[in-house]
């Protein structure tokens, strides 16, 4: 992106949309712009203000009102004023400066604008499937027009480029539409159903042209030699610099980056290059709109069936049960229809004979329990037990901490040669051992003099003259490089 003074200074012609009196500045360019349309390209006050009266709008605006509001027009630059001295007569009618007023262009395509954003909601958005299979033409075409003249080969890049651009506006915006707030709402009303079915056959007719054509210009567009791209941006530049124009011209080179980022962007839409492409979201949040149509249109119809009567359906289930041989078949028949008609939890019950899941309770074998009374008279004597005595428990406990303890530092005394412990040549540690190293080191690092003390009280300290170099500490769980520090012990460990 180029940073230019264009660029970073203040447009002051939209002033007038958001000024104090936009209903009046609005009103009056918007009647400038009709006015222009009609190639009637100067006004005077006096129109400008027998507008508004007609309005009836404003209807204590006056005269003065409106030479004031044109000329802050005029200082934003929305309007240009020629002073009309044709018609006048007098020395005080030409002294009076009586101008005629025309729209400038920043205020022609901001109107254009403003006119498009009220009209945004009434033109909505289409999936066009005709549209895809166009870009496919049109992108199959490319090496063609090299044999073309400049002029043709522009035309064809500029029809490609307009497709996409409307291609890839008219899917947001319709996607950004079914996932309004409003649709969401009108989703979940019974209007819905009646055109439900004609919205889902059109994503899915879309989704359907997508994946006939997708796949085609995925490969295509992958295998595309870049000089026949470089030939054709080429033509396209010449073609452009052709052109007479009275603004200033764009350099070939920037023409040709500009084609080329043009062609990325279409590129990154149909080919996946470190992620997904823009046409796999569309697949994505084409067939979730349809996923969620599809459930709120069976919760619809579940709500609307809901309270019909069900008469029929108890009638056909009464004769089915009364062709029932046994009272077994008939439970059976009541359990699939209407569900166990009291859970019973069975807790305690021995282990079973058979696992089979085809073996009913009635052919379990019977289990009897003592039962005891739950009246609040008859209270079961408690029985006093001696306190039990877990020492024998506490001491194997203490033992095995012990040994636990012995063997840690048993470990470690391994590892002390010289009354030093040199991290680049220790051996393959234990989890348990490598924490208890890294916690002396960095008790140590974090001391003032490079000094600590170890659990058994053996003080200790850290040697950093070859701290600067590094080692590779290998342990059971993985490896690790660090700074090769030496322990030095200030005792016998």
């Amino acid at each position: 992106m180029q940073i230019n003074e264009a660029l970073t200074k203040k447009i002051m012609e939209t002033s007038y949309l958001t000024a104090i009196n936009a209903d009046r500045y609005r009103v009056i360019l918007r009647y400038f712009y009709e006015e222009y349309e009609k190639i009637h390209y100067w006004l005077n006050k006096e129109d400008v203000f027998a507008m508004m009266m007609q309005t009836g709008l404003f209807p204590d605006y006056t005269l003065n009102q409106c030479q004031l509001d044109l000329q802050a027009l005029l200082d934003w630059g929305n309007l240009t004023a020629m002073q009309d001295s044709g018609k006048a007569t007098t020395y005080k009618e030409f002294k009076n400066k009586k101008f005629r007023y025309q729209m400038s262009e920043y205020s022609v395509e901001i109107e254009r604008l403003t006119l498009r954003l009220e009209n945004l909601e009434v033109e909505g958005a289409s999936l066009q499937p005709s549209l895809i299979e166009r870009i496919r033409r049109q992108i199959l075409s490319l090496p063609s027009l090299l044999e073309k003249t400049d002029e043709e080969a522009a035309e064809a890049w500029s029809a490609l480029n307009n497709d996409f651009i409307r291609l890839n506006r008219n899917y947001q915006d319709y996607i950004r539409t079914l996932n309004s707030a409003h649709a969401e709402e009108m989703m979940k009303t019974e209007q819905f159903l009646v055109f439900k079915d004609q919205l889902l056959m059109y994503l899915r007719t879309f989704v359907k042209a997508l994946q006939e054509h997708a796949m085609v210009l995925e490969e295509y567009i992958r295998d595309l030699p870049q000089a026949t791209l470089d030939s054709l941006f080429e033509k396209v530049a010449r073609y452009e610099l052709s052109i007479p124009r009275i603004e200033k011209k764009q350099t070939a080179q920037q023409l040709i980056e500009t084609c080329h980022g043009r062609w990325l962007s279409l590129k990154l839409w149909f080919v996946a290059e470190n992620g997904e492409s823009e046409i796999s979201h569309l697949y994505d949040s084409t067939n979730e709109i349809i996923r969620r149509m599809t459930r709120y249109a069976q919760q619809i119809s579940e709500r609307y069936l809901q309270g019909a009567s069900r008469m029929e359906d108890y009638r056909h289930l009464a004769q089915v049960f009364q062709q029932c041989q046994t009272l077994s078949e008939a439970h059976n028949l009541s359990a699939m229809v209407f569900g166990p008609e009291m859970m019973l939890h069975l807790k305690g019950l021995p282990d079973r004979v058979t696992e089979s899941i085809d073996s009913g309770v009635y052919e379990e074998a019977a289990a009897y329990y003592d039962l005891d009374s739950r009246s609040r008279k008859m209270r079961q004597k408690a029985s006093r037990l001696p306190h039990p005595d877990y020492r024998l428990e506490r001491q194997m406990q203490r033992l095995a901490v012990e040994e636990q303890q012995r063997k840690k530092r048993e470990s470690l005394r391994s590892l002390i040669h010289q009354r030093k412990i040199d991290f680049a040549t220790l051996p393959i540690l234990s989890p348990a051992v490598r924490k208890i190293l890294l916690n002396w080191l960095s008790r140590a690092l974090a001391s003032a003099s490079k000094r600590a003390r170890t659990e058994e009280g053996v003080y200790f300290h850290v040697n950093l003259d070859k701290a600067d170099q590094t080692c590779v500490l290998r342990c059971e769980d993985g490896c690790f490089v660090m700074p090769n520090f030496v322990l030095e012990m200030e005792g016998d460990y």
